[in-house]
C-alpha cells in the first residue's frame, strides 16, 4: 500500500493535477523569465488563458502592460524570496510571492510564483481583526467583571410593592427596550437591573454595570468608546475596547446616569439611536448590539428644565420607567433582607451571629434613609463589633448627630496604632471614610460633602485602599 502511495504522490500526472487544483495561482518561470508552467488560477489572475501565457516572457508581458511589475524577475535579480502587490491591466490587485530555486553552483534555475487576490487577503485580515477584537472584548469583560463583587441572589420581595416591581421587571425583560429605573439611593436598582438581564434572551451574554459618577470626567469618553493605539499620550500599544464593545450582545447598566456631562450625553444618544460609535483616534465606525438599562435617584425631568440633562436623551431613555419603592414603604422586606445579609456575613466571617428581637423591632421602626444599603452596612458593623453572637445595641445610642441608626454601633474605645506615620495616617483615613459612609447610609455625594472633598476623589481613595466592601455598598 505504501508503495502505491509513493507512486501516486510522485507521478507526474498527479503532480499536475494537484497544481491545477490549487485555489492559489501557481506559475513557474526559468532563469530568463520564460513562463514554463502555469495553473488555471494563475491564468485567471492575469486575465488570460493558460495557453496564451505559457511560453511567453514576463518582460514582454510587462511591456504589453499585462501587469505593472514582476516579482519573479525581481526575485531572480535579488536572489531572494520577494513578496509584493501586482496590479493587473484591468486594475485588479493581487498579492504575489516569488521564490527562486538554485542549482548546485548557486545559480537561479527557476522561480516559483504564488499569487492570491488582494481582496481575498483583505477579507482574511478583516476577519482576523474581528476575531482579535472579540478576544480583546471578552478579555476586557473578564478583567472588568473580575474587579467587581456583586450578589447573585434574586431580589427580596416579601412586600406587595416589590412583588409588583419584579412582576413588571420579568415582563419587560422579554423585550430589548431601554429601561429607566428610578428610586432613592440604595433601593436596589442594580439588583433589579441584573434580574431583568437574567430573565432576558441576553442572559448568557455580559452584564456590565457602570457607575457613571465613579469615573473621572476626563476618562469617561475613553472608557465608554475605547481607543486606538496612539490615540493619546499613555494609550495602550494595542488600543482598548470600550464599555459598548465589552457589553456587546449583552446588557449595559448605567447607574448614576444624571452625572454624565452634556457632551457625553450627546454621544450616548447617538449610540442609542444608531448602534454606532467610534473609538478615540479611529477613522471608522463600529457597531454594538447592547440593551441599555439606566438608573438614577434624581429627577431627570427637573434636570431637563434646568438644562443639565438633554431632553432628547431623557425621552430616548424613558421608554419603560420602573420606580422602586424605598425600604420604609415596604417594611415586610426588612426582616427578610436583614436575615439574608446576616447569613451572608456569617459565611464570610465564619460566625454564628443572630439578631435579637429588640434589634429587629428597632429595624422595623427605623426610617432607613439609606434604604437597603444602609441596612446592610448596619448589620455588617454589628457583626464585626459585637462581642457576642446575639446582635444587640443600646436604644439610647440609636441616634447620633446625623440621626442614623448606624450610630448605635459606634465604638468608644481608643484605637492603638503601630508602624510608620504614613501607614497610620492611611489607616486613620480609611477608618474615617468608612465611618462617614456608614453614617451617610452609603451616599457618596453626602459623604464627600462632609469630608470636604470631591466625589471623584472619594472614589479614588476608596479604590486605593482596596475597600471592595465600601465600593459595593456605595450609593449616590
Amino acid at each position: 500500500m505504501s508503495g502505491f502511495l509513493e507512486v501516486a504522490l510522485f507521478d507526474q500526472d498527479n503532480l499536475y493535477r494537484i497544481i491545477d487544483s490549487s485555489y492559489d495561482g501557481i506559475m513557474v518561470t526559468d532563469k530568463q523569465g520564460k513562463i514554463i508552467l502555469a495553473n488555471p488560477a494563475a491564468a485567471t489572475y492575469m486575465e488570460q488563458t493558460r495557453e496564451e501565457i505559457i511560453g511567453m516572457y514576463v518582460q514582454d508581458m510587462l511591456k504589453k502592460g499585462a501587469y505593472n511589475r514582476s516579482t519573479a524577475l525581481e526575485a531572480t535579480e535579488k536572489r531572494k524570496v520577494l513578496t509584493g502587490l501586482v496590479k493587473i491591466k484591468s486594475g485588479t490587485k493581487v498579492l504575489s510571492t516569488s521564490i527562486p530555486l538554485f542549482d548546485k553552483a548557486g545559480e537561479v534555475v527557476m522561480v516559483i510564483t504564488n499569487t492570491r487576490s488582494k481582496d481575498l487577503m483583505d477579507s482574511y485580515i478583516v476577519a482576523i481583526e474581528q476575531e482579535r477584537d472579540n478576544a480583546d472584548r471578552y478579555k476586557s469583560a473578564a478583567a472588568y467583571l473580575g474587579r467587581l463583587e456583586f450578589p447573585h441572589d434574586a431580589p427580596v420581595a416579601e412586600s406587595g410593592a416589590m412583588r409588583q416591581v419584579l412582576s413588571t421587571a420579568k415582563m419587560i425583560a422579554k423585550s430589548d427596550s431601554t429601561v429607566l429605573i428610578l428610586g432613592e439611593s440604595g433601593t436596589g436598582k442594580e439588583v433589579v437591573s441584573r434580574y431583568i438581564h437574567q430573565n432576558s434572551s441576553r442572559a448568557k451574554e455580559p452584564f456590565i454595570p457602570v457607575n457613571c459618577a465613579a469615573i473621572p470626567h476626563e476618562l469617561l469618553e475613553s472608557e465608554f468608546f475605547g481607543y486606538e493605539r496612539g490615540a493619546f499620550s499613555g494609550a495602550g500599544s494595542r488600543g482598548k475596547p470600550g464599555l459598548f464593545e465589552i457589553a456587546d450582545k449583552g446588557t449595559l447598566f448605567l447607574d448614576e446616569l444624571a452625572e454624565l456631562p452634556l457632551l457625553l450625553q450627546s454621544k450616548l444618544l447617538r449610540v442609542l439611536e444608531t448602534g454606532e460609535f467610534q473609538r478615540l483616534g479611529a477613522t471608522s465606525l463600529r457597531r454594538t448590539n447592547v440593551r441599555f438599562i439606566a438608573a438614577t435617584n434624581k429627577d431627570l425631568k427637573q434636570l431637563v428644565n434646568e438644562k443639565k440633562f438633554r431632553e432628547d436623551l431623557y425621552y430616548r431613555l424613558n421608554v419603560i420607567p420602573l420606580a422602586l419603592p424605598p425600604l420604609r414603604a415596604r417594611p415586610e422586606d426588612i426582616r427578610a433582607l436583614a436575615q439574608r445579609f446576616l447569613d451572608g456575613l456569617n459565611r464570610k466571617y465564619q460566625a454564628r451571629k443572630f439578631l435579637s428581637p429588640r434589634t429587629m423591632r428597632t429595624f422595623l421602626s427605623y426610617n432607613w434613609p439609606g434604604n437597603v444599603r444602609e441596612l446592610r452596612n448596619v448589620i455588617e458593623r454589628l457583626v464585626i463589633t459585637s462581642p457576642n453572637n446575639e446582635l444587640d445595641f443600646e436604644e439610647e445610642a440609636g441616634a447620633n448627630a446625623e440621626g442614623s441608626c448606624a450610630g448605635a454601633v459606634l465604638i468608644n474605645q481608643k484605637p492603638t496604632y503601630r508602624g510608620k506615620l504614613k501607614k497610620v495616617v492611611q489607616e486613620v483615613e480609611k477608618q474615617y471614610i468608612d465611618q462617614v459612609l456608614l453614617e451617610c447610609g452609603g451616599r457618596v455625594s453626602e459623604a464627600a460633602r462632609r469630608l470636604g472633598i470631591h466625589r471623584t476623589m472619594l472614589y479614588r481613595k476608596m479604590e486605593k485602599t482596596n475597600n471592595s466592601e465600601n465600593l459595593n455598598n456605595i450609593v449616590d
